[in-house]
């Protein structure tokens, strides 16, 4: 992986191969591991239900495109919560990209190749760098930071949070920094949000009700049609909520050929070669219906469905026959086999046999596992699984130890 492979910020042409390539495997024949997978990738997009373990998975993911393959890894958490954070062993992460330092691998008992950065977005911040980026001169920039709108709106609504993030991974990408981004997105149906958000930008910049909003103010003209809505309007939302509305938008509309541009080339990204989707998810009955729901989307949407990382699932011994026959006469001898294993076989009777009972209620659950395995639906290039852990994941350690089962 080397920096190399980046040629702009639109995705045109790049090295690596397309969605088939990467790890020696041949231009023409699908990747069978993740690291296969990401071997050809700029972007790795990490989406699925909440609660799976999708945060902790994109982090691991990093961490071991770092030792394994090297470069300089970025991984970005749109999700509000903090736990990228906790399992990186770092006190805070904010806009700003952070380097994890090397101690902390070593700690882990390896060396990286490369370099692991992290960052999680800042709503606010990263829409106050897009103004400032963005407006036509510094009066203007001042005025929208000013603004009473814009002060809701870059912090609070829930699509400027979806928008921003978009362009936050237009912007990381383009300035050509990091050889492979991860992106830990918000819960499933969320991040159909971040999926949509720039053309849903675009299309309200240019919707016909901020028109009759601001051609008044403009033009201090209200025709004899419109003038029942203006009355009614400041009746219910006040002159001045109508007014600062105008001059927001009235200031916007000198970025909005940028914007339509920007929603433009963050489609062209998404949809890139090197642009892949990951879909993290537990065969529980929830999260794997939001997970095929999620895959299909991407399918329809035609954006490349990578790989699909089952988290939590129940080791294959609990699906062997023989093991599974053992138990099942356990069941039925466990006074006789206590016999001279204590000096109360009764209670040791007991005790072996609700172990066996309870792996065949686990080998029923692991079966019925392996037939969702079976049946999921999508087709991404690489499917893996990972088992539960004993420990929770909370260092570099940790997470080390989960990037190996995913890596393949």
């Amino acid at each position: 992986m080397t920096a190399a492979r980046h040629d702009g910020p639109d995705g045109g042409g790049g090295g690596g191969g397309g969605g088939g390539g990467g790890g020696g495997g041949g231009a023409d024949r699908p990747p069978k591991t993740l690291s296969q997978l990401l071997a050809a990738k700029d972007i790795v997009i990490a989406c699925g239900p909440g609660g799976v373990g999708k945060t902790t998975t994109a982090a691991a993911l990093a961490a071991m495109a770092v030792v394994e393959q090297g470069g300089r890894v970025l991984v970005l958490t749109v999700d509000p919560a903090r736990r990228l954070a906790d399992a990186l062993g770092l006190k805070g992460i904010g806009n700003d990209e952070v380097r994890i330092p090397d101690e902390v691998f070593t700690g882990a008992g390896v060396t990286p190749r490369g370099e692991l950065w992290a960052a999680m977005l800042d709503t606010k911040q990263s829409w106050d760098d897009l103004i400032r980026t963005h407006a036509p001169d510094e009066e203007t920039h001042q005025q929208i930071l000013a603004n009473p709108l814009y002060q809701n709106i870059s912090g609070r609504f829930v699509q400027s949070h979806d928008y921003i993030a978009m362009e936050r991974l237009y912007e990381i990408h383009a300035e050509g920094k990091y050889d492979l981004i991860v992106i830990d997105t918000p819960p499933t149906r969320n991040a159909l949000d971040f999926l949509d958000a720039p053309q849903r930008m675009a299309d309200f910049f240019s919707s016909r009700l901020l028109r009759w909003l601001i051609v008044p103010y403009r033009s201090r003209l209200v025709n004899v049609a419109s003038r029942p809505f203006y009355q009614v309007a400041d009746r219910i939302l006040g002159t001045q909520f109508l007014a600062d509305i105008s001059e927001f938008f009235i200031l916007f509309q000198s970025m909005y050929d940028g914007f339509v541009e920007r929603a433009e080339a963050v489609t062209r990204l998404l949809s890139d070669r090197r642009t892949t989707f990951m879909v993290v998810s537990t065969l529980e009955a929830t999260p794997v219906r939001e997970a095929e729901f999620f895959s299909a989307e991407l399918t329809a949407r035609k954006l490349h469905l990578g790989a699909i990382v089952l988290n939590k699932v129940l080791p294959e011994y609990l699906r062997d026959t023989a093991t599974d026959k053992l138990a099942q006469s356990m069941t039925g001898r466990s006074g006789e086999l206590a016999e001279g294993l204590s000096d109360d076989p009764v209670v040791a009777g007991r005790v072996l046999g609700e172990v066996a009972e309870s792996f065949l209620n686990f080998s029923v659950v692991a079966r019925r596992e392996a037939e969702q395995q079976a049946e999921l639906k999508g087709a991404p290039d690489v499917l893996v699984t990972v088992p539960f852990f004993e420990a929770d994941i909370y260092d570099m350690g940790g997470l080390l130890r989960l990037g190996t089962r995913v890596w393949g």
